[in-house]
C-alpha cells in the first residue's frame, strides 16, 4: 500500500493525450467547450501562428486531421486561449486569431449579398449579425487587419486574397452620420474604412 504521505505525481498534459479525449468526445457530434468545465492542467507547448500553422514542441503539426481535431476544442476566456477536454484544460498560445479566413463565396449583390467564408480548418460562417466582420488598423505596419466571428468568441483572420476580393465587393454606406466604405453579407453592413480616408 502506498505511503499516503508521499507527493502526488503530477501528470503534465500531452497532445497524444488531448487528441485522444477530443477524438472521443467529437464522436458524439460538435464537442460542447462551453459546457466543459475541467481543472486546469497547465500550458502546452502549442502554437498558433499568424499564417494559421499549428506548431507542436516548435514542429510544424502537418497532420490535417489532428490539426482540425484540435481546432474544434480550442476555447477563448479573456485573452487567453485553451485546449479544453472534459477532463483537462490546457493553455495553448495564439499569435493572432486561432483560425484564418482562407476563401469565401459571394451570392447575389449590393443589399442583398450574402458571404459565406471558409477557414483553413475548413468551417464555414456566413457573414452577417451571428458571424460579423471587422477590420482594426495593425499597430506595427499600419495595414487593416480584418477578422469574422466564427464561433463563440473566435475569429478567422481574413488572408490578405480573400481581403482584396471583398474590398472589390464593397460599397460605401452611411453608418452613425457618417460616410463609410465597407461590405454588405445577409443584411448587415460591415463598415471597413471611412469614406474620406480612400485614396
Amino acid at each position: 500500500m502506498p505511503n499516503s504521505t508521499e507527493p502526488q505525481k503530477t501528470v503534465k498534459p500531452s497532445a497524444d493525450g488531448i487528441a485522444a479525449a477530443a477524438q472521443k468526445a467529437a464522436k458524439k457530434g460538435p464537442p460542447p467547450v462551453h459546457l466543459w468545465n475541467p481543472p486546469f492542467c497547465g500550458d502546452l507547448d502549442m502554437r498558433i501562428a499568424r499564417d494559421g500553422t499549428w506548431f507542436y514542441l516548435g514542429t510544424p503539426i502537418g497532420r490535417k486531421p489532428l490539426v482540425k481535431l484540435f481546432s474544434s476544442i480550442i476555447r477563448r476566456d479573456g485573452d487567453d486561449y485553451f485546449l479544453v477536454t472534459p477532463v483537462e484544460k490546457v493553455g495553448i498560445t495564439v499569435d493572432d486569431a486561432p483560425f484564418v479566413a482562407v476563401d469565401f463565396d459571394a451570392q447575389g449583390s449590393g443589399r442583398d449579398q450574402v458571404l459565406t467564408f471558409t477557414t483553413n480548418v475548413e468551417d464555414t460562417a456566413i457573414a452577417g449579425p451571428d458571424h460579423p466582420i471587422r477590420v482594426v488598423q495593425n499597430p506595427e505596419t499600419g495595414e487593416p487587419s480584418p477578422y469574422i466571428l466564427i464561433r463563440a468568441n473566435l475569429e478567422a483572420l481574413i488572408d490578405r486574397k480573400s481581403f482584396y476580393r471583398l474590398v472589390e465587393k464593397g460599397a460605401h454606406h452611411v453608418v452613425d452620420g457618417e460616410n463609410w466604405f465597407g461590405v454588405w453579407s445577409d443584411g448587415e453592413f460591415f463598415p471597413m474604412i471611412r469614406s474620406e480616408e480612400l485614396d
